[in-house]
């Protein structure tokens, strides 16, 4: 690795993946503490703060010890710590596939052009409509996913018109939406309630849209509250 340094880690954990077009996959996840936004869906709320700096290489090694070609960094918000970047990298060399899920909010381009890059666009039921970043989907590879969670229809009707509006689906791999699970009411974010997924599916329906509804799969596998899972 190019530099010896170190990173905010809150947990790594091996488990089944739970979104994108790989759902149901094991994966190993890499949480990383911290975040500029405060989504009023947030479920990783105990990634604002809890968790221990430690060197890059450490984790590193923890992960390529696990026999498992997939790996996650996720958060929090992973790109908010320029540590990411060479962790990212040194796991691309490694020959994992490595997926990282990020807001809109933080510049893309620096990642690896082998790291598959999750775009998670804000949209206004999350409180944080503003801080989207709308030069990210000029740097969208081919290989690269674009997901909008949704808390009413309000926001989907404002994901359509995005997702037709830049073209997404013939931008990248998939275009994902994703119902809000309801979350439990917090300290710090107030929480939200679920969107039905049978009114979502009757939206898509009604419109062919060209995107994939997707759930949360590891919240029906395990507890919605249950962490490194």
């Amino acid at each position: 690795m190019a530099e010896s340094t170190t990173i905010r880690i809150n947990e790594v954990f091996h488990s089944i993946q739970g979104e994108s077009t790989r759902a149901g996959l094991p994966c190993i996840f890499v949480r990383l503490s911290g975040c500029p936004l405060r989504c009023a869906y947030c479920d990783t709320e105990y990634a604002f703060r809890e968790g221990s700096r430690r060197p890059v290489e450490d984790v590193l090694t923890e992960v390529l010890a696990i026999p498992c070609p997939l790996v996650e960094l996720t958060g929090g918000e992973p790109l908010a710590q320029k540590a990411v970047f060479p962790l990212m990298t040194a796991l691309c060399d490694a020959g994992r596939t490595v997926l990282v899920e990020t807001s809109n909010a933080v510049a893309i381009s620096p990642c690896d052009e082998r790291v598959i890059r999750i775009l998670d666009l804000k949209t206004p039921g999350s409180g944080e409509f503003d801080r989207n970043l709308m030069e990210n989907l000029d740097d969208l590879r081919p290989h690269d996913e674009v997901k909008f969670v949704l808390v009413d229809r309000q926001d989907y009707v404002w994901a359509r018109n995005m997702i037709e509006e830049h073209d997404l689906p013939s931008r990248c791999a998939a275009v994902l939406l994703s119902p809000v699970f309801e979350q439990a009411k917090g300290l710090e974010i107030a929480g939200r309630n679920a969107l039905p997924p049978s009114e979502l599916a009757t939206w898509m329906l009604e419109d062919g849209i060209d995107a994939r509804m997707q759930l949360q799969l590891h919240k029906f596998i395990w507890d919605p509250s249950t962490r490194g899972v």
